[in-house]
């Protein structure tokens, strides 16, 4: 990664070579990083003085980065802080829009920011918002009910134990305000005979983010709206980093890139438009040598579709994900 913008700490753009290998064909025109966190991708982007960024975060704390960008690129780079789900509601005219960029990971800024709470090894008052959020993971802890508790953990999380764990939390609860190291001893105290290779909080702990900060819905909303901004033979480009994250993405690129007959007996009916091409049917993966350098890659996919048509129907998309968002409203 260039060295001049002097980031404060050490952050690797996941995928970086292979995400600009994708997108260089198209160089000369604006791109949307839609989430600009340390500004790794926006920077490479940038060395071609073709290139414009407008990047989007959420998060108020990148706003230190802002100014060396602004200073660096002038004109060419723009910053908005809103979630990218609203990104329609930035003027684009005349912008000349080539593609669209998210990569879904939390930064090294993020992650070590004991303020944020993302981490179960932090300690104190749970928060795990990222900007612009309605409440806390300490409002869902101290508030929420014991089914809804265990049906965000069983649903975003893949908890297996996710009802002992709610009814352990209403019960501590009872008698203090629970804190991260809090969660973390009775994640434990449930799980406590469990042998695997995560950490026993590291499921509870993504569920909790996921809920906090509206993921399924932010990404779902900020793909269509992405769709409708690009012109035909733009791009989408998504990096995941979880499961639930990436068959959202997956099912986005491939279902709207195929057309299937609505009958094998009716062949001239189709019941879906195609809306991408995609030259990359599979996950592109970090190689051995960027885990090697960066481990949190080794999650990394990158999936990336080329827009073909200008009107997509994404009914069908807002449906197959419908459980998700509906646990995400729960109160």
């Amino acid at each position: 990664m260039n060295a001049t913008i002097n980031l404060e700490k050490k952050h690797f753009p996941v995928l970086l070579k292979e995400l600009i290998s994708i997108i260089s064909p198209l160089y000369g025109g604006t791109f949307i990083d839609c989430t600009f966190g340390q500004g790794g991708y926006s920077e490479k982007i940038l060395e071609n003085k073709e290139n414009n960024i407008i990047a989007i975060d959420r998060d108020k704390d990148v706003l230190k980065y802002i100014s060396k960008f602004e200073s660096k690129f002038k004109n060419r780079f723009k910053f908005h802080n809103i979630k990218f789900s609203d990104l329609n509601q930035i003027d684009f005219k005349n912008k000349n829009l080539k593609g669209v960029i998210f990569d879904l990971g939390y930064s090294i800024d993020q992650i070590k920011n004991s303020r944020k709470g993302l981490s179960f090894l932090d300690k104190g008052k749970l928060n795990m918002k990222m900007g612009l959020n309605d409440f806390s993971a300490n409002d869902v802890i101290s508030n929420m009910n014991e089914k809804n508790l265990a049906k965000v953990f069983k649903v975003f999380g893949e908890e297996r134990y996710s009802k002992k764990i709610a009814r352990a939390i209403i019960e501590k609860r009872k008698n203090k305000m629970i804190q991260t190291e809090d969660l973390v001893g009775i994640i434990d105290s449930v799980k406590k005979f469990q042998k695997t290779k995560i950490h026993n909080s590291t499921k509870v702990f993504q569920s909790l983010r996921i809920f906090v900060n509206k993921e399924i819905s932010e990404l779902i909303n900020g793909l269509i709206n992405s769709f409708q901004l690009i012109p035909v033979g733009g791009i989408i480009a998504v990096v995941t980093f979880h499961s639930i994250e990436d068959k959202i993405v997956k099912f986005f690129f491939k279902h709207f890139s195929e057309q299937k007959n609505s009958s094998r007996y009716l062949p001239e009916m189709k019941t879906s438009q195609k809306c991408f091409t995609l030259i990359n049917k599979k996950p592109i993966l970090p190689s051995a040598n960027e885990i090697k350098q960066n481990l949190p890659s080794r999650s990394a996919k990158l999936r990336y579709g080329i827009k073909i048509n200008n009107t997509c129907d994404f009914k069908e998309f807002r449906e197959k994900f419908k459980i998700l968002t509906d646990v995400e409203n729960l109160k």
